[in-house]
């Protein structure tokens, strides 16, 4: 692990965002930036599960992950890590490609074979949103799910199927209902490019409100 700022010597820190496996560009401005490949604005170089367990808990306000997660065998375990670094009113943020990604299946360093879907993250989290009841045993009682979208694009140079896509997404995401009557039926119809969780810790109902 190679530490190029002294971000884990700190000991005051809080507030931070996280990016997990940003690879050559950072998405937020100021934030730590994680890879296991050096780039020029990486701030942690390793591996990103030994990092986050390096990390204070409860020192983050979001710990973002995009285009990060299918490519490990075993998301629980980056969950556990996340959710104990983000601070009781911290997010996380999950990008990651659609099971109906045209192109999901033929990138070799995809290591999660099966894709996501929009119940992928109600196996690990607590969901309040979606209404099918899925199975608990592997689901993570500290973390809750806050918000599912269903990302519609194309790749480039594709910048009219890009625009015929946008438009599709904003219908299909007006509603849970939508959402799930387009997974259903018709995500090889008109498939997503990808899909996009927030995850929040799961308030503990033995504290007084605010």
């Amino acid at each position: 692990m190679l530490d190029k700022h002294g971000v884990l010597a700190r000991r005051d820190l809080r507030d931070a965002v996280i990016e997990l496996g940003c690879g050559p560009v950072k998405l937020y401005p100021g934030s730590i930036a994680v890879d296991l490949i050096d780039h020029a604005h990486i701030d942690i170089v390793g591996d990103a599960l030994d990092v986050l367990a390096a990390l204070p808990a409860g020192c983050a306000r979001l710990v973002s992950a995009w285009h990060f997660l299918e490519h490990v065998a075993e998301a629980g375990p980056f969950l556990d890590e996340m959710s104990r670094v983000i601070d009781p009113g911290g997010e996380i943020e999950i990008v990651v490609p659609h099971f109906a990604h045209p192109y999901f299946h033929s990138d070799p360093t995809h290591r999660n074979s099966l894709g996501f879907g929009l119940y992928t993250m109600s196996y690990y989290a607590r969901d309040p949103l979606l209404r099918r009841e899925v199975p608990g045993y592997v689901r993570r009682e500290q973390l809750t799910v806050k918000r599912i979208d269903l990302v519609f694009k194309a790749a480039r140079p594709f910048y009219g199927r890009y625009a015929i896509k946008r438009a599709i997404g904003a219908v299909f995401n007006c509603t849970r209902y939508l959402q799930e009557l387009w997974e259903e039926n018709l995500c090889y119809v008109f498939p997503c490019y990808e899909i996009r969780y927030v995850l929040g810790r799961t308030p503990d109902p033995r504290r007084e409100p605010e």
